[in-house]
């Protein structure tokens, strides 16, 4: 039986985790669960699963369950002790599903303390993927990808050479927008980018679909996950969702991975590796299926995915900084004090603005990403 402890259990892929360990209650035990500020989930959480640890980084939600948890549980609260969960003893895998930024310390508490890593937190691998994968390796411990297209390169290249890859096909939706333009997409509401056509999220990646800043962030997260030149990684529009993502070799054969719109299997895929298991989740029915298409994606009027590429080959903090200006937006956006294409605006200033470090050091990204978050933030007052 494996011990996992879950980063971020509240939240889309948190909950999906623990479906996947009701699914297989023989081979997990959930030694911590740990989230921000959702206390009466979490509770339920803690009494289905009985952790040895549960935490809540915030404060005032820590003491909200403090004061009426009664079980054997043992309780933390505070950002530290939600880093230092990362590293508990017994745990041999940290599935980290926190959002954004936040999840880079933890992270590299995991890794530091000799843990598997079963990565849904891309922002990780954007803002620190050198420092990242030099742990991994230095650890000799395993990182495995949950996001459902670095998962379909992950299962597509099992018994192939990485120096063999021609390109990284990365498949994308489209997010609700698909084939619209500046103009038609300016007022968008918040109800309205939150319609995802094929996949049920979290409401930050979701906007960060919509605008392709997701998109963005995957690849650079494939650059670092299966170390290719940017010039390797071709965004791919596939409004269907069916193909997760395709590798192309240099003889041109196609590898191609297909799944139902479910996030439950790339996450039991990361858990059980290198094994299968068997599962409930639905089947694609090939006999239903009418058409498969694809498409460029319009990088024009979906900015994000074009930003996310410069920042990429910039390379250094920049794509820290790409990241935070983007979290500020997005949470802007979702609180209604600016417009959907602003972001974009906020993006781009932002990364404008800043020069780059090249090889930073991890103290050096916390502090590109705060001036980013602050110069942001600013912008919004304009």
């Amino acid at each position: 039986m494996k011990n996992i402890a879950i980063l971020g259990s509240t939240g889309s892929i948190g909950t999906q985790t623990l479906d996947v360990v009701r699914e297989h209650p023989e081979l997990f035990h959930v030694s911590v669960l740990a989230a921000n500020a959702s206390d009466e989930l979490l509770e339920k959480q803690i009494e289905e699963f009985q952790p040895e640890l549960a935490v809540l980084s915030d404060e005032a939600a820590y003491q909200r369950l403090k004061e009426r948890y009664t079980g054997r549980t043992q309780l933390a609260g505070g950002r530290q002790a939600f880093v230092d969960a990362a590293a508990y003893d017994d745990v041999q895998t940290v599935v980290t599903s926190m959002m954004g930024f936040a999840g880079l310390e933890p992270t590299m508490k995991a890794l530091e303390a000799k843990k598997d890593i079963a990565l849904a937190n891309k922002e990780t691998l954007v803002v620190a993927g050198e420092l990242v994968t030099r742990k991994v390796k230095e650890q000799g411990v395993r990182l495995l990808p949950v996001d459902s297209e670095h998962c379909a390169f992950f299962q597509c290249l099992q018994g192939e050479q990485s120096s063999k890859i021609e390109k990284l096909l990365l498949t994308c939706s489209g997010g609700p927008f698909r084939g619209k333009k500046r103009e038609e997409i300016g007022n968008a509401t918040v109800d309205q980018v939150l319609a995802h056509p094929t996949w049920n999220m979290g409401r930050k990646i979701t906007v960060d679909s919509a605008s392709l800043v997701n998109k963005g962030l995957e690849v650079i997260e494939a650059k670092w996950l299966y170390d290719v030149d940017y010039d390797k990684i071709q965004v791919v529009v596939h409004p269907q969702s069916i193909i997760h993502s395709m590798v192309q070799f240099v003889d041109g054969a196609v590898m191609a991975q297909l799944g139902s719109t479910d996030m439950r299997l790339p996450i039991q895929y990361a858990l059980t590796y290198p094994e299968r298991q068997p599962a409930s989740w639905p089947r694609l029915d090939f006999w239903q299926m009418k058409d498969l298409t694809f498409a460029e994606p319009d990088m024009e009027t979906f900015k994000g995915l074009k930003f996310a590429y410069e920042a990429g080959k910039i390379g250094g903090t920049m794509p820290c900084v790409f990241n935070a200006a983007n979290e500020v937006a997005v949470a802007a956006f979702l609180a209604g004090d600016i417009y959907f294409l602003d972001i974009y605006d906020i993006i781009e200033e932002t990364m404008l603005k800043r020069e780059t470090i090249l090889e930073p050091e991890l103290e050096e990204l916390f502090e590109e990403d705060r001036w980013a978050r602050e110069f942001a933030k600013g912008l919004l007052k304009k």
